[in-house]
């Protein structure tokens, strides 16, 4: 069964094994160099951005939203992370979300679980701060113009993970260039809008309320504790609104039908919370949003410990 709920997130089946060995080589060496690069840049108070930001993110996602012609998108979150933590923090947060949604509620392949990582955590991250940083050069860094280039960014990290899934759905076999590409960048460009509209009105949020998260990741202001509260609070608020989301096919299972290969989509081996559910909660809303609570509380922990590992290593080296 192909899982619907989510954008972008590749099934088994879709790519070549061959391709998704690949996949997996070069997510665990990018993933290698965030950890050391993050070392650099991040520090003590950013530690617990990293969980917060991986629990907002995780719960943003599942809520689709409708774009044109019955299909409808969600925020991928890797533009947003890459500026309030720099690209390769961004790396190891999308990673936490991705991978997560993958082992526990069986959303994406674990055969193709590199590229899912490859696709949303890197490229997403990469393509998008860098279109930000660009623009940043011309328009300054005027509240009104960080707003405008996270959404031009927030757009283009959407195009560049569409075009990234064409080219393995490509040199897997699965579709041919002239008609995936069309397709994928095409329903991608309208769930992109979303995107940057979501980026937009969470950073709009957050330069209000801390615009010290919002420069450079080592430039951040010291305050108290009391945000992390608060934005676990949000994360936990968006998933009561799950339920709600848009049923519609996510845009890559919306090409994967109609180009003809939605049949080769394999099913998990195993289920942990399948599709967002509870086994044992029968109400489709309440068991969508307590799978949502169980998850942002893992994986803000997750995001939490990443990071908290990584500083207290690089605090171990530094004494050595």
């Amino acid at each position: 069964m192909f899982v619907s709920h989510l954008a972008m997130h590749i099934p088994d089946g879709f790519l070549s094994v061959p391709v998704s060995l690949f996949g997996w080589a070069l997510a665990i060496g990018l993933i290698a160099i965030a950890l050391g690069q993050t070392k650099k840049v991040l520090g003590e108070r950013q530690v617990p951005l990293m969980g917060i930001l991986a629990a907002f993110i995780f719960a943003a996602q599942m809520i689709n939203f409708p774009v044109a012609g019955g299909t409808s998108g969600h925020l991928i979150g890797g533009m947003l992370a890459a500026i309030l933590l720099g690209p390769w923090g961004a790396v190891l947060v999308m990673t936490s979300v991705v991978a997560l949604q993958a082992l526990l509620f069986q959303d994406g392949g674990l055969l193709v679980l590199g590229f899912n990582i490859f696709n949303m955590g890197i490229v997403s991250a990469f393509a998008g701060y860098g279109v930000y940083s660009l623009l940043g050069k011309v328009t300054g860094h005027s509240r009104a113009g960080n707003l405008f280039n996270a959404a031009v960014g927030a757009w283009v990290s959407v195009e560049a993970a569409a075009v990234a899934v064409t080219l393995q759905l490509v040199v897997s076999g699965t579709s041919p260039l002239s008609v995936a590409f069309p397709a994928m960048v095409g329903v991608h460009a309208l769930i992109g809008i979303g995107e940057a509209l979501i980026t937009v009105g969470a950073l709009a949020f957050i330069q209000q309320a801390r615009p010290d998260l919002v420069g450079r990741p080592n430039q951040m202001a010291k305050r108290g504790a009391g945000w992390i509260a608060v934005g676990l609070v949000i994360a936990l608020v968006i998933v009561g609104f799950s339920p709600l989301a848009d049923p519609n096919p996510d845009g890559l299972e919306r090409v994967a039908e109609d180009q003809g290969f939605i049949d080769t989509a394999q099913g998990s081996s195993y289920e942990i919370l399948p599709d967002y559910t509870v086994p044992f909660i029968e109400d489709s809303a309440l068991t969508t949003i307590a799978a949502g609570v169980i998850g942002v509380l893992i994986v803000a922990g997750i995001g939490y410990s990443v990071g908290r590992l990584n500083h207290r290593n690089d605090q171990q080296m530094e004494h050595m």
